[in-house]
């Protein structure tokens, strides 16, 4: 999980791994895999940021790696 701030000020916790799309216009716009869209407070590099530390921090960046070294050697 990770932590976003609503665009009213509330602090709130996300499962980094259900985020399709981060967008900005000039809003945060975070879109979910279930098609729901949240608006935040935080930048886009930084929830990236927050998801890219997330996903280290889970270890599933390592296993999508040792995935596709598997598929390249097949």
């Amino acid at each position: 999980m990770i932590s976003v701030t609503r665009i009213n000020g509330t602090p709130m916790w996300l499962n980094a791994l259900l985020v399709e799309m981060v967008e900005e216009s000039p809003d945060t716009y975070i879109t979910l895999v279930t098609g729901k869209r949240l608006i935040v407070l935080e930048k886009v590099d930084e929830v990236i940021e927050k998801i890219r530390q997330y996903n280290k921090e889970i270890g599933s960046n390592v296993a999508t790696i040792k995935v596709q070294s598997l598929e390249d050697h097949s």
